[in-house]
């Protein structure tokens, strides 16, 4: 309770402070937990978890505007999820998620805070657009590459095969 009153730093008190009082609280739980033998052993586990991830726990109180939880991230991962599978009627999220990931997930996010027009569709710096366009393709012929194989497992081998056995051959 008092560690959660910490880290909620209602008081917008520095990394230093906040992580100073923080150990404070981990000492006293560490001096009182031979009190308590019935959950003593899970409190040195909690103890020693919280002692290893100190760095990470206050990395967010060190950046200024870093929201402390990933809640709102989530939410908004959660919300593209469900929308994609209410549009394709499938259980779970579509494999083009990941092909295609950061372009929908950008797109979504942008369509949803305000309309977009035709113009703001053109790209900007054609450099970048080739970029992400070649990774694009580069995910989407793993992809190709992968459903071959079901496909076909035995010839897709001998095809790695005879091409691993071209590219080692001595000049």
């Amino acid at each position: 309770m008092r560690l959660a009153q910490v880290l909620q730093n209602p008081g917008e008190d520095d990394a230093q402070t906040v992580q100073q009082q923080f150990q404070r609280i981990l000492l006293q739980l560490e001096r009182q937990q031979h009190c308590l033998p019935e959950v003593s052993s899970a409190l040195a586990h909690c103890i020693k978890v919280l002692t290893a991830q100190q760095d990470w726990l206050f990395h967010c109180y060190r950046v200024p505007g870093l929201p402390r939880t990933n809640n709102a991230l989530e939410q908004y991962f959660g919300s593209f999820k469900r929308y994609e599978r209410r549009v394709s009627g499938q259980k779970s999220a579509s494999p083009i998620l990941v092909i295609r990931g950061q372009v929908r997930l950008v797109a979504a996010a942008a369509t949803r805070k305000n309309v977009v027009r035709p113009q703001d569709l053109q790209p900007t710096d054609i450099e970048h657009w080739r970029a992400l366009r070649q990774k694009l393709e580069r995910r989407h012929e793993t992809r190709r590459l992968q459903s071959r194989f079901r496909r076909a497992p035995q010839a897709c081998l001998d095809q790695l095969e005879a091409d691993w056995d071209k590219s080692n051959l001595p000049p």
